[in-house]
């Protein structure tokens, strides 16, 4: 039985997310900027798309814009926000246990002559509201923190935040990275306070080369590709319908199951936790302030890479850290204090709504299993 627990890395295009995509490939493959019906119809089909998107997010569907990622949609909030804003102020505030497609774009606006400020954790607990008040200024533009943590699952009070920064700096817009959230916990962007949010098909059911940014009605951002003029001017370029209709159709396909899947999760983790807990050996790094969904854990004496092709041999599929990170030292785990060789034996199990207590409890085997055989080897 195939076991994959790397739902954080990318999960199984659901059939709904499939048949959409084929069905627009198939008879709605008009270009949507045509003029003609077969235009007219891939357009209404994008339109569509977007109202179902909105659904899942508590917004408006004309605020969404779609990009090719979130990698591109985290791009396009700080450096299009920073860009427009530039006359206003130069300093740009994160945090340190953010996605490199956030924490490099910042660095890229540091060589364009902003000022970027990296906050971090309050302690193992993450992060507060005041640690964000206290940091913004009257030059302070733009604040960017991620709700889900990608390698922990540590929650991040967005709303919160944005309201602490709000009162300090009305003028700051506030971005926050939601790609470990969508479709795992209940977002409200009308209400949330926020200006600008990230989201990526691939993580939520849909397939690759699909996301999408949330942005406020009435904030300016500007465009970092130029060309025909689609979507407003702000990303020009022909548009791939199949994978808009394929989005909506997995946000549509999954929302009504939001909060039991959100009940599943979390009687997952509980009962994996408590099996973890008996074992030595293992650290977990995902507490109560983490996402239901992610789990972080370290065995001692077992390099990450060590164990999860040691878990690969019985079709057990796992992640040593971020996919994006490519092998790289855990940055995450550091600023939440943990030490480079725990971090260096740490994985990440991500469930879907298919992940059965079953799975869990083979993988537990398997890991007890590992420290056993792998241990002799040493």
């Amino acid at each position: 039985m195939e076991i994959y627990l790397d739902n954080s890395a990318t999960t199984r295009v659901c059939r709904e997310a499939a048949a959409a995509c084929c069905q627009a490939m198939e008879t709605v493959f008009g270009n949507p900027s045509s003029l003609h019906k077969k235009g007219f119809a891939a357009e209404q089909l994008a339109d569509q798309s977007k109202i179902q998107l909105a659904a899942a997010l508590s917004c408006a569907p004309g605020e969404l814009l779609f990009t090719s990622g979130a990698t591109e949609a985290n791009n396009l909030a700080l450096i299009g926000a920073a860009e427009a804003l530039k006359r206003r102020g130069k300093t740009i505030l994160t945090t340190a246990v953010e996605h490199p497609s956030v924490l490099e774009a910042a660095q890229e606006l540091e060589r364009r002559g902003f000022r970027v400020k990296i906050l971090p954790p309050a302690g193992p607990e993450g992060y507060t509201p005041e640690q964000f008040a206290q940091a913004v200024d009257e030059d302070t533009i733009l604040v960017s923190a991620m709700m889900v943590n990608n390698e922990t699952g540590l929650i991040l009070p967005v709303k919160q935040i944005a309201q602490a920064v709000k009162a300090k700096n009305p003028q700051t817009l506030v971005h926050a990275d939601g790609v470990q959230a969508f479709l795992k916990l209940p977002i409200r962007l009308k209400s949330s306070g926020l200006d600008l949010f990230s989201i990526s098909g691939h993580k939520a059911a849909a397939p690759k080369g699909i996301g999408a940014l949330w942005i406020r009605k009435g904030v300016r951002i500007l465009p970092r590709s130029f060309g025909g003029g689609q979507q407003a001017g702000l990303r020009s370029g022909t548009e791939p319908v199949q994978l808009y209709a394929a989005f909506g159709a997995a946000a549509e396909a999954q929302l009504p199951y939001l909060q039991e899947n959100l009940q599943h999760y979390r009687a997952l983790k509980a009962g994996l936790l408590e099996q973890l807990a008996a074992i030595p050996e293992v650290t977990v790094h995902s507490g109560e302030n983490c996402a239901p969904h992610i789990v972080s854990l370290a065995v001692r004496g077992i390099r990450s890479e060590i164990l999860l092709h040691y878990l690969e041999q019985f079709e057990i599929y796992v992640s040593s850290g971020s996919a994006c990170s490519k092998g790289k030292p855990s940055g995450v785990l550091e600023a939440l204090g943990v030490d480079r060789r725990t971090a260096d034996e740490t994985v990440r199990v991500s469930f879907c709504a298919d992940t059965t207590k079953e799975m869990l409890e083979e993988l537990v085997f398997r890991v007890k299993e590992g420290i056993s055989s792998l241990a002799k080897q040493r």
